[in-house]
């Protein structure tokens, strides 16, 4: 991971902070994937804010693309948000955004608020990512954990309290559990796959909206276990070991392959932006999205994600058009 993701990283997973993003020179919009390539003809006069919000999980990947189209437009000030997915969403139907970020998909309840405020958008899925569930390195005895066991930990209800109450193989080591808050896409997410309701979990647990607190709760319990995005996952490997999951067909580790092939069931999962069509009127907001679009693959890389198969490219670009057309552009 470089130096610069890193320090961006820091600052995007701030609890309350908002990045801001500025710098110089440059070029832009490679169809093959790859930022920094050819620029727009007058993308040194482009000026003004946009701002994003929502999914700590998805906020990474924003300020890549972020800091990757502000080093090509020095006068566009791009602020990348963490509320959460549903608090993002709140901001973005309020018309506070012109960006949402998202680690699921928007909910009914938050399309009917958008459309009483008349904000319309599009759905882009942008990245991919293995929800990865992790234990400290001095955890010897686990390697692999089944959807059931899963469940077993995390359901309403649970009284599972120690290690061997999930596999009497396992040491009589407190169980401590970390993970996202109940305002997250990634606590959505998690609930669904595991417990088969979205937003159905046991309550005696540590939660946060910010995954770092997450790395730090479980690398300093002996007994702990959280759940978080992979690429909180690659960037704290040195303390962290993340477990193998069988969904039925074996033990399967998370990687960029097990998520694109589909193997890593059922914690692999899609990332989203939603443009607003309003701000698709402003030609900084325009150019920032053709951007992301353009350059999705070496964004993914740059921020340590997934990224997109080749049929998600091709429904991403076709995305893209539709907004353009509901922009009236």
């Amino acid at each position: 991971m470089s130096t610069r993701l890193q320090a961006v990283r820091a600052i995007a997973t701030m609890a309350a902070g908002a990045l801001v993003l500025t710098a110089c020179g440059g070029n832009q919009n490679n169809p093959g994937g790859e930022a920094g390539a050819s620029a727009a003809p007058s993308s040194k006069e482009l000026a003004g804010d946009i701002k994003i919000d929502g999914s700590s999980t998805v906020a990474p990947l924003s300020t890549a693309a972020a800091e990757l189209f502000a080093e090509q437009n020095p006068k566009v000030r791009v602020t990348v948000g963490t509320s959460g997915t549903g608090g993002g969403f709140e901001k973005f139907c309020n018309g506070e955004t012109d960006i949402s970020d998202a680690s699921r998909p928007i909910k009914d309840e938050e399309t009917a608020a958008c459309q009483a405020k008349g904000i319309a958008y599009e759905e882009f899925t942008v990245a991919n990512d293995a929800l990865t569930v992790v234990v400290p390195k001095e955890n010897t005895w686990a390697t692999c954990l089944t959807v059931d066991q899963l469940k077993k930990i995390w359901e309403p209800g649970s009284k599972v309290n120690s290690w061997n109450q999930v596999d009497p193989k396992f040491p009589d080591e407190p169980l401590k559990l970390f993970g996202a808050g109940t305002d997250s896409g990634t606590f959505d997410y998690f609930t669904d796959a595991v417990n088969g309701e979205e937003g159905a979990s046991r309550t005696d647990y540590s939660p946060s909206e910010d995954d770092n607190v997450t790395v730090q709760g479980v690398s300093g319990s002996k007994g702990g276990l959280g759940y978080f995005g992979f690429s909180y996952y690659e960037e704290n490997a040195g303390k962290l070991k993340a477990l193998q999951i069988d969904g039925g067909g074996g033990c399967v580790a998370p990687s960029v392959q097990s998520a694109q092939d589909g193997t890593y069931t059922p914690l692999s999962r899609p990332l989203f932006i939603y443009p607003k069509a309003e701000s698709m009127k402003r030609p900084e907001v325009v150019a920032f999205v053709e951007y992301y679009v353009a350059n999705h693959g070496a964004i993914a890389k740059d921020a340590q994600f997934i990224p997109l198969n080749a049929q998600q490219e091709a429904d991403l670009k076709g995305d893209l058009d539709k907004l353009k057309t509901r922009a009236g552009g």
